[in-house]
């Protein structure tokens, strides 16, 4: 059940992600060509499609919140693009081929993730969109989304990162580090599908505190790649947080016990998800299979 409604979900986000980009020929061809390379080259597309699940089970239709979910795309896409400049993390692969930047350089690349920024929230706020869910849920929707990926959320955790390399942190930093680089986001997913189909509080709050979990059991299953798995089955640099001295889960703990770690945190999410009752069958099998992947 999880790869059909996945695979169904994953094509529905394709064909709408390529319709909101620039057609080619235009006098911002090579912005375009950038955006494009980094938004459709693929991924698990795993916020989007929380975002349009979480609408699900809470009684939405998942195709009327495609435009917000396609933005959760976008923000985490920028996002990927300005992480691997060479004043961030200075990353020359990602997924399998080279960075945006190597490819188009390192203005092109910061325009491009500027562009799919501000695209998100174009998109959020276009008459479609609106018509789709009602002007509050959008408004809601948009605000969630501003929050979690601004300051106090994703940039937020990207300047801890940056400040922390080579320093010495305690396991305290590095846990709101990763509140804020990586379960933020996909809060903002979880939050954005339960407010689009108009649930309550009470599950909303549920979907955040399953995200907080799912998050940083979802980073931590990164550090342990990092320091195990091959650029061949992660599509980009391994060893990297070792050579750039960064604290990661695996620095603090070791493997055995940021698996374990990993572990403790998934089943702390999937039990969260109790609150949806059994329309949560597939969050939960989706959540066990991403905190047990191999790339």
């Amino acid at each position: 059940m999880t790869g059909e409604r996945l695979k169904q979900y994953q094509t529905m986000l394709e064909k709408k992600l390529e319709s909101y980009l620039p057609e080619e020929g235009t006098q911002q061809a090579d912005v375009a060509e950038a955006m494009r390379y980094s938004l459709l080259e693929g991924g698990k597309r795993i916020r989007p499609v929380l975002l349009m699940e979480f609408c699900r089970v809470c009684g939405g239709d998942p195709e009327k919140v495609l435009p917000f979910a396609c933005a959760v795309e976008m923000i985490h896409t920028y996002s990927l693009i300005h992480d691997d400049l060479p004043c961030m993390d200075d990353d020359s692969m990602r997924r399998g081929r080279p960075s945006n930047h190597i490819m188009f350089g390192e203005a092109s690349a910061l325009l491009a993730g500027d562009a799919l920024l501000t695209m998100a929230f174009e998109i959020m706020s276009s008459k479609e969109a609106v018509e789709a869910v009602g002007a509050e849920r959008a408004v809601r929707a948009s605000h969630i989304l501003a929050v979690r990926a601004g300051a106090s959320g994703m940039i937020g955790g990207q300047q801890i990162d940056l400040m922390s390399e080579g320093r010495g942190i305690s396991l305290d930093t590095l846990r709101t580090m990763d509140e804020k680089k990586t379960s933020a986001l996909i809060s903002a997913a979880c939050r954005m599908g339960c407010a689009l189909a108009g649930a309550g509080e009470e599950k909303e709050e549920a979907a955040g505190r399953y995200a907080w979990s799912m998050g940083l059991a979802f980073q931590i299953v990164d550090d342990i790649l990092d320091a195990t798995g091959t650029q061949e089955e992660l599509g980009k640099p391994v060893h990297s947080d070792a050579e750039r001295d960064k604290n990661t889960y695996v620095s603090f703990m070791g493997l055995t016990e940021a698996s374990e770690e990993a572990q403790r945190l998934t089943q702390e999410a999937v039990k969260q998800l109790d609150a949806f009752g059994e329309e949560a069958a597939f969050l939960k099998e989706l959540t066990n299979e991403l905190c047990s992947r191999r790339k």
